[in-house]
């Protein structure tokens, strides 16, 4: 048999370059929901025109200290900020996202009550990046702890593992999100420590918001400096985490309690 006699190269040449460009538009579309993820996992934002900032660096470990003696009960402008920033709908029902919230401790033996925020301990050890089968939860090298709601399956190991009780699970579908913090039904949340925020160089919202209220609770800076604000004043005077006995190494430390 004869064979089929062959193509001219450049019609070769032609067909390649459209398949390659068909696949290239395919990928795009396959892949482009999870690129800002990527983007955010590696901190890469844009520092000018064209030149990207460096990545998210092991060097500086971010984290708050939150001073209970400045924290008024009732007062919950940390939470309002939270939920404006992130899209979040308040609480309302009870199945609602919930990335940070205000509890109330008290000291058996005084009877003292204190009140704090609590949201994500953002841990060095994270037991939900732990039990995670997908790997969805994850920790940057910054020490923020993440999860990719392109990889969650939504199982909620992470949910159970959490001491802290701050994830939530999404059972809604969601409508008119925030461009930088993209959330799914089916999946599991918490609070980012509004990285999207934090990548351009800006405080978290609730940081922003306990100082515009003259209150000055939180303070949000790097650990791993010891010329930043917040290391010196945990090298300065006694902080503590919440659950320390688990050695988790938490990201979010408190004064006064």
């Amino acid at each position: 048999m004869t064979p089929p006699p062959s193509e001219p190269a450049d019609t070769n040449t032609s067909r390649r370059g459209f398949l390659g460009v068909a696949a290239a538009g395919l990928a795009g579309v396959l892949l482009a929901p999870g690129v800002r993820l990527m983007e955010i996992a590696q901190a890469a934002p844009k520092t000018g025109a064209s030149v990207p900032s460096p990545g998210a660096s092991s060097k500086v470990r971010w984290g708050m200290l939150i001073d209970s003696g400045k924290c008024a009960n009732g007062c919950t402008d940390c939470v309002t900020a939270c939920n404006t920033e992130n899209g979040l709908s308040g609480g309302t029902r009870t199945t609602d996202s919930q990335w940070i919230r205000k509890i109330e401790i008290k000291e058996i033996r005084t009877g003292k009550v204190q009140s704090l925020p609590m949201m994500c301990q953002h841990c060095a050890e994270p037991p939900c990046v732990d039990v995670c089968p997908t790997g969805a939860s994850f920790k940057r090298a910054d020490g923020i702890v993440l999860v990719d709601k392109h990889t969650c399956i939504g199982c909620r190991y992470c949910m159970m593992a959490c001491p802290y009780k701050a994830r939530s699970f999404v059972h809604e579908p969601q409508t008119n999100q925030k461009p930088d913090v993209p959330r799914g039904m089916g999946t599991v949340e918490a609070c980012t420590l509004c990285v999207h925020k934090v990548d351009r160089g800006e405080q978290p919202a609730c940081v922003s918001a306990c100082s515009d209220a003259g209150h000055g609770a939180i303070l949000f800076g790097d650990l791993n400096n010891p010329e930043s604000d917040i290391s010196k004043r945990v090298a300065s005077y006694p902080t503590r985490q919440i659950r320390e006995n688990l050695n988790l190494n938490t990201g979010v430390r408190y004064s006064g309690i």
